[in-house]
């Protein structure tokens, strides 16, 4: 019985592509590992908060920019979804409003987060490259480098469990973006992997495919290498990003502190 060469090489790539999560994603970063462990100072959590906004404030974006470009009202009506998930309605909802609650439970001024005021240098240089990939990029890369999605339910599980257990902030208001990302991460990757493994059939965009998925966990991994270094190890923060007071909206508890 013949093999259909197509299946084979969607079959192949879907592994590539998973070996690329795999090896790169950021669950694995030693941030993460602090993080999730329970080693993470208020300063240190709290710095992570900041920084990540700025990510979570530019996903929509990034989508709104991939919209943009996308003739096929199919795609654009699959896509959309997306931007609804994180700005959320007028008044309720979204991931952004629900990372402002994380940002208010472990003792920060939503709207000092919301400023972007004190985020790295190298944060914005990451994140801003990923929404210029997005805006630039063929549509296939777009869409791969999407794809840790992929890996995303993994390490929110990882994240609720070791919130929950170690630090005193953490309730089911705090993590309630994480909760709702369950939900929506499967959703989004499920599309996203059929039209890259649908529309990746020659060589040359599978290769393009590959490299656009290991760009983003580059850009995600970045993210982690500036807090680690800024707020861990030397310990060195750099002109213009948060000083560890600044947008503080209360001191830590004693169980906090303690931490």
């Amino acid at each position: 019985m013949a093999v259909d060469k197509t299946t084979t090489d969607r079959e192949a790539l879907h592994a590539r592509l998973l070996e690329i999560g795999n090896q790169r994603y950021h669950d694995k970063h030693p941030f993460h590992v602090m993080l999730h462990g329970g080693r993470a100072s208020t300063t240190q959590v709290r710095a992570w908060v900041i920084n990540r906004y700025y990510y979570q404030s530019r996903i929509p974006m990034k989508d709104a920019a991939f919209l943009s470009r996308c003739e096929d009202p199919e795609l654009r009506r699959a896509w959309r979804s997306r931007i609804e998930d994180h700005d959320g309605g007028l008044d309720e909802g979204g991931g952004i409003r629900r990372w402002l609650r994380l940002a208010e439970a472990v003792g920060l001024d939503p709207q000092y987060v919301a400023s972007t005021r004190g985020v790295l240098s190298a944060t914005r240089f990451a994140v801003d490259a990923y929404v210029a990939f997005v805006r630039e990029r063929p549509l296939i890369e777009a869409v791969a480098s999407s794809l840790t999605e992929l890996f995303a339910p993994k390490i929110h599980s990882e994240r609720i469990t070791g919130l929950l257990e170690h630090y005193a902030f953490a309730d089911d208001a705090a993590l309630a973006y994480f909760r709702q990302r369950l939900n929506e991460a499967p959703r989004d990757v499920e599309f996203g992997l059929a039209y890259v493994l649908g529309h990746a059939d020659t060589r040359e965009k599978q290769d393009a495919a590959a490299a656009a998925l290991t760009f983003k966990t580059d850009v995600l991994w970045a993210q982690l290498d500036a807090l680690y270094f800024a707020y861990v190890v030397p310990g060195r923060i750099p002109p213009g990003a948060w000083d560890g007071r600044e947008g503080v909206a209360r001191e830590p508890t004693a169980k906090e502190a303690a931490e």
